[in-house]
């Protein structure tokens, strides 16, 4: 199962659509959901819908405006509310602006039968620069997986109780996966390519605002964070990086902002942070 939570994606849609059709494991389903587009993302989704009748589509007012973080999960579970009833062994988020090879969900799979314990994964997201393809995010630590597309194993999703419709989801389900004893990591030889760069839609500074109140919320550790930003200090754009990611963080303790309230997985996360800080053991080293 498959579902696309697309917002104003009508330039890079149709590559996405494409993508999918030429799998050579296509899904039982795929759930494309509209939030609110003013261009046309609706009709293509819609296209879409009519060629193919394993697609289905759903269609949000517009809410006037761009909710990042939270916004999306609340789109991708107005899709989700449609597979009620329904048996699946996976679960597939997958945004709309992403393209990929025929076999990518084949050997996406091949790695879920091959490692039972891998409860989170999915192919490295790649932007292209003159042609030429790289990595979009260097720094992600070994257990995360890009929210773009992200594939859940149902034992997984059932234990950890599906996903924060907040910014900082793509990391808390991670955070609850390992604490559970599932494995969750990038495969690495699996590339996808990225048409819009994560963040373009919200502005550099935004982007990594969002990022630090993200970590806010699934409780980093304020050491971690204060180092985590001094190591940003020496990434482009210099200083903005990490400024945003600061911002983001400690404004959320002086606004007393909602974050959760899961003692039990901020201790777990914030013991994995200390050890990555003193060089032991943790989620954040591979393994």
């Amino acid at each position: 199962m498959i579902i696309s939570p697309v917002r104003n994606e009508e330039a890079h849609l149709r590559e996405t659509i494409e993508s999918v059709a030429a799998q050579t494991v296509q899904p039982a389903r795929w759930i494309i959901v509209n939030d609110g587009s003013n261009d046309r993302t609706g009709a293509i989704a819609q296209q879409a819908a009519e060629a193919h009748a394993w697609i289905s589509v759903v269609q949000r007012a517009d809410r006037g405006f761009r909710r990042s973080g939270g916004g999306v999960i609340e789109t991708f579970y107005d899709g989700f509310k449609l597979l009620d009833g329904e048996a699946w062994d996976y679960l597939v988020k997958l945004d709309g602006d992403l393209s990929f090879a025929p076999d990518y969900f084949e050997k996406c799979l091949e790695k879920f039968e091959q490692q039972p314990a891998l409860g989170i994964g999915g192919g490295i997201i790649c932007v292209e620069t003159g042609g030429v393809a790289h990595v979009e995010s260097k720094g992600d630590p070994a257990f995360h997986v890009r929210g773009a597309t992200k594939i859940y194993r149902r034992a997984c999703w059932d234990a950890i109780g599906g996903l924060l419709r907040e910014a900082g989801w793509d990391t808390l389900d991670e955070i609850k996966a390992n604490m559970l004893g599932w494995r969750t990591f990038t495969f690495g030889d699996l590339r996808l390519i990225h048409h819009r760069e994560t963040g373009g839609a919200d502005g550099t500074w935004k982007n990594w605002v969002k990022n630090g109140r993200a970590n806010y919320v699934v409780g980093y550790h304020p050491l971690f964070m204060l180092c985590k930003c001094a190591r940003r200090l020496f990434e482009q754009p210099y200083v903005v990086v990490a400024a945003g990611l600061l911002y983001g963080f400690f404004s959320g303790y002086l606004r007393r902002a909602p974050c959760i309230q899961e003692p039990d997985v901020i201790r777990y996360l914030r013991r994995q942070q200390l050890r990555r800080l003193f060089f032991q053991s943790s989620i954040w080293v591979d393994k």
